[in-house]
């Protein structure tokens, strides 16, 4: 029993110690300003833009930041205002009050997630990326993204909401992830693929039962291809219903 009110006793003191330590902290860091930014970036993400840029958008945000008192830094204002940047998919601002042997300094840091693009679109209506959600996200040569490449000339509706579902088939399925590197949309919205082994083009047509179509060109690979007559063959198409048609060189 005594053991059990020695430890609430303990607990109490604890808690006591705690709110007068935060109280005096509190008072001490109440005028505390904004001298420096600190961004957080991801390590494994495809496409990042710099830490000078992301800084730029931060101080355009808020021109008056360094400096000013950290009670009035609008941390939700500068999160909208940095993910308007079209590779920026979150920003996540906070507040850090550090003390150093004689006073405070407010930082200000800034975690970003960027966009993580699942289509490279080079197109007559532009050259960009596009993510899973169908955002575009601007091409940099400060980052590139292995992903599957789509030419031709088609729209940006077209590739959000025909490419997009195609490519997601695509990258779920390991087979035809390993063997398409390009898409190519002709001026009739029809399909020709580039594989990745041997120099013959895929037709597929239309994107109109596509599941059903790779399904019949993965049955021709398994019984014809896979005899080593991967350069027997210029054009495979799978285009018509329940058909295969190989054309010869």
């Amino acid at each position: 029993m005594l053991r059990k009110i020695l430890k609430l006793a303990g607990y109490l003191f604890l808690a006591a110690f705690l709110v007068v330590t935060l109280a005096f902290s509190a008072r001490e860091s109440r005028n505390v300003t904004c001298r420096n930014i600190q961004i957080e970036l991801r390590e494994n993400e495809s496409i990042r833009i710099s830490k000078d840029e992301i800084a730029r958008l931060v101080n355009a945000a808020d021109k008056q930041l360094i400096g000013k008192d950290m009670r009035l830094v609008d941390t939700e204002m500068i999160e909208l205002e940095v993910e308007k940047h079209q590779a920026i998919h979150k920003a996540e601002v906070y507040k850090v009050v550090a003390r150093d042997s004689t006073s405070y300094s407010g930082i200000l840091g800034i975690r970003i997630r960027h966009r993580e693009p699942a289509l490279r679109v080079m197109s007559a209506g532009g050259n960009y990326y596009l993510d899973k959600y169908g955002e575009k996200i601007p091409v940099s040569v400060n980052y590139s993204a292995n992903v599957l490449v789509a030419t031709g000339d088609f729209s940006v509706e077209y590739a959000r909401q025909e490419l997009l579902p195609f490519v997601k088939f695509i990258d779920d399925n390991p087979f035809w992830k390993a063997q398409i590197k390009q898409i190519h949309i002709d001026g009739n919205e029809e399909i020709l693929l580039t594989p990745l082994v041997g120099d013959q083009i895929i037709e597929l047509g239309s994107l109109n039962n596509f599941p059903e179509k790779l399904r019949n060109m993965k049955a021709f690979y398994e019984q014809v291809l896979v005899q080593n007559n991967w350069d027997k063959y210029r054009l495979i198409s799978v285009k018509y219903k329940n058909q295969v048609i190989a054309k010869k060189r």
